[in-house]
């Protein structure tokens, strides 16, 4: 454990507070660990001269650190007559990061100016000026938009900052002073949304640093940047306090839980919407057991309510396979491969019965999380029929009916599918939780 208690892949706690003051056109009082930023984004009717005449607007940045936000007072630049070096090169590297997340050309000749001022410091002063930088660039944007001043969303991306580093041969994510100051590396990395990386600095004292090394760090920090990406959304989500992520990005997944949820009133955004890419192994004995691994891998990633799902098919004559490998029968690439394998399998099978589950897993918070689980009987036809549902639908007769999932309505598989009957459960228990 680390001098905060964390583990070593583990960012310090986020706290992001939109609309902090009361003129600046974005603002957001950004918090991790101890490290507290005001970050303020403001809109101006004029460009520098390099830009000027180019029909392009201009995004920049200013840094500095209160007198008081550090153990000793430091006095402030002015009393310098001269910014500080490392304020300077610091507020280039915010500007550099922010431009790299927006379409100038669609910003038009105006300028958005980020100041960013350290009220508290305690480790990665610079990264969490960007990543909560970003924050009130993209609520001033939407003040531009809503008052019709752009028609276009500028912002192609979300742009955010980590630190890593090597702490007594030890790889570190997100240093608070006391790990950085003592760091045989240092090294911040910045990166957009889309998997790209903006900046890398990097700097190794009292041994070189390998090249596995830097390996290590950059995928640690590129895993981990998940975490602020998805800290990012929630606090422009305009819905948030009724959010919940659902750890998956298949739309067929997403449209049958929305229906649920919207009856509840209830927001429910996807990974890609919150611009995070999670991959737990999902390497559980049960479906239950899955659905709970993939819900909390994905909390722990946005800190949001989350729910899961893993169903899948059991057949009788197969001894219940697919079962919790249904997604992957066969290492078949596709739906359709599994379905025509399924069919393949059951060639010769009199005994047809089969059932498909689902289990709903939730986590609402660190220490608290439920599983309901849905199932629905039927039997396996001997050809596919039906376009609509997914996966293995197309075969699967419920039972009390003729038709398969696959040659259903939307509403009528809802009315009597796996998922809908743990929904109704997730339903009920939802209710007790909120």
């Amino acid at each position: 454990m680390r001098i905060d208690g964390r583990t070593n892949d583990d960012v310090r706690e986020i706290e992001i507070k939109t609309n902090y003051t009361l003129y600046a056109e974005g603002s957001v009082l950004y918090r991790q660990g101890n490290t507290v930023v005001l970050c303020n984004a403001s809109v101006e009717d004029r460009v520098p001269p390099h830009v000027l005449g180019t029909g392009k607007g201009w995004v920049t940045a200013e840094y500095s650190m209160l007198p008081r936000a550090t153990s000793t007072r430091n006095p402030r630049d002015i009393s310098r007559l001269k910014l500080s070096p490392r304020s300077t090169e610091i507020q280039r590297l915010i500007a550099r990061a922010l431009r790299g997340a927006v379409d100038l050309e669609k910003l038009g000749e105006r300028s958005i100016v980020v100041d960013c001022d350290v009220i508290q410091a305690d480790g990665g002063t610079r990264c969490a000026s960007i990543t909560g930088g970003f924050v009130a660039l993209a609520l001033a944007v939407r003040k531009l938009m809503a008052e019709g001043v752009l028609k276009e969303n500028p912002i192609t991306k979300q742009v955010a900052a980590l630190s890593v580093g090597i702490v007594d041969d030890a790889i570190l994510c997100d240093l608070c002073y006391k790990e950085d100051s003592s760091a045989q590396t240092d090294m911040n990395v910045i990166m957009t949304s889309t998997g790209g990386f903006v900046e890398i600095q990097g700097t190794a004292e009292g041994r070189e640093l390998t090249r596995k090394e830097t390996e290590i760090m950059l995928d640690l920090a590129e895993r981990k940047m998940q975490r602020l990406f998805a800290a990012q959304s929630v606090a422009l989500s305009e819905n948030k306090n009724k959010m919940f992520l659902i750890a998956t990005n298949n739309s067929h997944k997403v449209d049958e839980f929305k229906r649920i949820f919207e009856k509840h009133g209830l927001s429910l955004v996807t990974p890609n919407e919150l611009g995070i890419n999670c991959q737990p192994d999902e390497n559980g004995d049960s479906f239950e057991q899955n659905a709970l691994i993939k819900a909390k891998a994905f909390y722990d990633t946005a800190k949001i309510p989350t729910v899961a799902d893993d169903s899948g098919l059991c057949v009788d004559a197969l001894d219940g396979a697919p079962g919790i490998y249904s997604a992957r029968y066969g290492d078949m690439p596709d739906d359709k491969s599994r379905l025509e394998l399924l069919l393949e399998n059951m060639r010769d099978k009199t005994v047809r019965t089969a059932r498909f589950v689902c289990a709903i897993a939730c986590v609402m918070s660190d220490d608290d999380s439920f599983t309901v689980t849905g199932t629905v009987n039927g039997t396996i036809s001997d050809k596919p029929a039906g376009n609509e549902g997914f996966g293995y639908d197309p075969a699967f007769i419920p039972q009390g009916y003729t038709q398969t999932f696959g040659q259903m309505s939307a509403a009528e598989k809802d009315a009597v599918s796996h998922r809908a009957r743990a929904l109704e459960k997730f339903s009920e228990k939802i209710k007790e939780k909120l």
